[in-house]
């Protein structure tokens, strides 16, 4: 597993081999997803398709119903 050390400045190199395949060049911009103690980094020029492979799956998936029982509940708050 590839591993890098953080400076002072909270700084530090992504491997070359973590950059290949990332296919990342100087300059990029690089984001990041923390999600139950687990860091997740990704460029910033992925498109939704590609972060959805990366990150795992809800535990839920929402039905229109639900989401629809939000909108109202959050719609009425705003009131």
């Amino acid at each position: 597993m590839p591993s890098s050390t953080l400076t002072s400045k909270g700084q530090t190199t992504l491997p070359k081999e973590i950059r290949e395949q990332l296919h990342l060049q100087p300059g990029d911009r690089i984001e990041y997803a923390v999600e139950k103690g687990r860091v997740y980094l990704f460029p910033a020029t992925m498109t939704l398709d590609e972060l959805c492979m990366i990150l795992p799956p809800p535990p839920k998936a929402a039905s229109i119903q639900d989401m629809n029982a939000t909108i109202r509940r959050r719609g009425a708050g705003l009131r």
